[in-house]
């Protein structure tokens, strides 16, 4: 490439990158407090009462939209002590019954069972729970379609094997679902950390994610066939939380985010390269250090229990959505228990040469993460919203407009 033609090209990315930088929005937000008891870890949006505005579930309530003033019991409320654990760690809203009313999947502690709830479409009575699972693995089990049967799927560990679990008779989804193993037969525990599926190698088919690499779905999933896994060090030593392959840099390749210890620190993604044999080799980069004193974006805190993307400012870039998870296991464990319970949002940035970057946005420090961070259009005004529930109440956070008269 001449000099000529390569500084065009600078030019080139210069002139789009400052472009894409104009239209993004400012990142402000209003805060809503729904509760301040312990009762969840996790909650979900879906419209419960059909009528064509976002509600949410977290814990035992669900709370009408739009301002989530008005709350109705899903099964009988009970508050946890925050020096203990909640029985609903993850959650997700989904038409089970194919009834048009959206029901609630609870998967509880880790190792403990997935039960969905019945929505009694209006009634005012209690929601039907049909345990479909008896033992849900990973601390940050998925619900998503893996098999490409255009149903969602439990992704979690089971008897010490990753794979999924899904309804054999969707006409009949409170029966009980069957397990299909992934991996190997091997001695995952319940609370393996770190867990996601994405296409990484670009056949169409969602792979598996996983703290020590990734593992390539077949082209046939009859006999439940060991998926051929590729090692990589994404997460070493204890993992992360939710793993996500997406094209950050733009080159068509998917690459893998992730925390990199959901108990101490560290937060980064893994750059995909293409080798001309047609291997994948990954290049990190730290966008959070795994060292308590360094602060490679500007900010450090530990505890990414949870991890969510979405295009926060409009900008048409993922930015990343992550926070501390206070008091996992006490005012005494694990990395700054105590610290300030945060919650942030990792802008994305893209420099003239088309390096990533990102910069650290605080949305709150006295509210932090669970073990699911909901990011979604709460309020329909097309500005994605935030919705963290954990130890110490169920919050959301509402984009606003600060420039707005």
């Amino acid at each position: 490439m001449n000099a000529a033609v390569a500084a065009c090209l600078a030019l080139t990315c210069a002139t789009v990158a400052a472009a894409q930088a104009a239209t993004a929005r400012p990142l402000a937000f209003r805060k809503i407090v729904l509760a301040t008891e312990f009762y969840a870890e996790g909650g979900t949006v879906g419209d419960f009462n059909r009528d064509g505005r976002p509600d949410i579930a977290a814990g035992p309530f669900w709370f009408e939209g739009p301002d989530f003033t008005v709350r109705h019991e899903i099964y009988p409320a009970v508050a946890f002590d925050p020096l203990k654990y909640s029985k609903n760690f993850v959650v997700f809203a989904y038409d089970f019954n194919a009834d048009g009313w959206s029901d609630v999947l609870v998967l509880g502690f880790p190792g403990e069972d997935a039960s969905w709830f019945e929505n009694p479409r209006g009634a005012n009575s209690p929601w039907t729970r049909h345990l479909v699972f008896p033992a849900v693995g990973n601390e940050s089990p998925t619900f998503a379609d893996i098999n490409g049967d255009g149903r969602p799927e439990i992704v979690c560990v089971s008897d010490g094997r990753f794979g999924w679990a899904g309804s054999t008779d969707w006409q009949h989804a409170d029966q009980p679902w069957i397990f299909h193993p992934i991996t190997a037969p091997g001695k995952l525990g319940q609370f393996t950390h770190g867990l996601g599926i994405g296409d990484i190698n670009g056949d169409g088919r969602a792979d598996l994610l996983e703290r020590t690499g990734w593992s390539a779905q077949p082209a046939a999933l009859k006999g439940d066939p060991i998926w051929a896994k590729q090692g990589v060090p994404f997460a070493a030593g204890r993992g992360g939380a939710q793993m996500y392959a997406t094209d950050l840099n733009g080159d068509g390749l998917a690459d893998v985010v992730t925390a990199k210890d959901a108990h101490g620190y560290g937060l980064s993604w893994f750059e995909q390269k293409r080798a001309a044999d047609g291997q994948s080799t990954w290049q990190e980069h730290i966008i959070l250090s795994t060292q308590p004193g360094e602060r490679n974006s500007g900010v450090q805190f530990s505890q990414l229990h949870s991890l969510a993307l979405a295009d926060m400012d409009g900008d048409g870039r993922l930015d990343l959505v992550t926070g501390k998870r206070w008091w996992a296991h006490g005012p005494e464990g694990d990395a700054e228990p105590n610290g300030a319970a945060v919650i942030y949002i990792l802008r994305q940035t893209r420099a003239a040469d088309g390096s990533v970057a990102f910069e650290p946005r605080l949305v709150d420090d006295q509210s932090g993460a669970g073990t699911q961070l909901t990011v979604t259009d709460l309020n329909q005004d097309g500005r994605p919203d935030i919705l963290s529930v954990n130890k110490r109440g169920i919050f959301v956070f509402l984009s606003s407009n600060p420039t707005a008269p």
